[in-house]
């Protein structure tokens, strides 16, 4: 059995493998959010709900064509748990031909808000403050509606996401909003 990362640690690996700041920012974002989750619903996993978000997205830079399944080999290289390495890579259901369903309640998480923060991110950036402080499901609801915006990220996976929950659609993004206003800070995840 291999080492569960803290939030330090899986941020410190993601920097080995990503030097893209939109990538890295995306990597905290749904680390923070995966905690904000964790600290509602399944209080002792918050670092292991962060820790996973945080490398959700290990690979994409490092191995191009690879994403979900170069994870395995770039974590192993760190001696991490495979259960850990699953739940990383189990986002990618669905989306790169990854055949291992989310099966635990994070992973559904992960699934869902992968995109769902792209999409809630892209409406915030349209504000005139151009935060989520300010954001309402209303606004982003209406932006989900619209198919023309932000037309990378899949209207699809986020509703299967919130099936897969077991939450509704409305919920799920108004959970997240939530979560995306109340990030924390790696460090602060730690201390718990």
């Amino acid at each position: 059995m291999g080492k569960i990362p803290s939030c330090t640690e899986a941020k410190d690996i993601l920097l080995q493998y990503n030097a893209d700041v939109f990538h890295l920012k995306h990597a905290e974002t749904v680390s923070g959010v995966l905690g904000w989750f964790a600290r509602k619903y399944d209080p002792d996993m918050e670092e292991y709900y962060a820790a996973v978000g945080m490398l959700h997205d290990v690979d994409l830079e490092a191995c191009p064509g690879e994403h979900c399944t170069g994870c395995y080999e770039l974590l192993r290289n760190h001696d991490i748990d495979e259960a850990f390495i699953d739940a990383v890579a189990s986002h990618g259901y669905d989306v790169v031909q990854f055949d291992v369903a989310p099966k635990t309640y994070m992973e559904k998480v992960l699934y869902a808000v992968d995109e769902l923060t792209g999409l809630i991110g892209a409406a915030a950036l349209m504000r005139p403050s151009k935060s989520v402080s300010d954001i309402t499901y209303k606004s982003v609801i209406k932006k989900f509606k619209s198919p023309s915006f932000a037309v990378g990220v899949s209207r699809e996976i986020i509703q299967t996401g919130a099936d897969m929950m077991e939450v509704s659609l409305q919920q799920l993004i108004e959970d997240t909003i939530v979560a995306m206003q109340n990030l924390l800070p790696v460090d602060q995840l730690e201390e718990g």
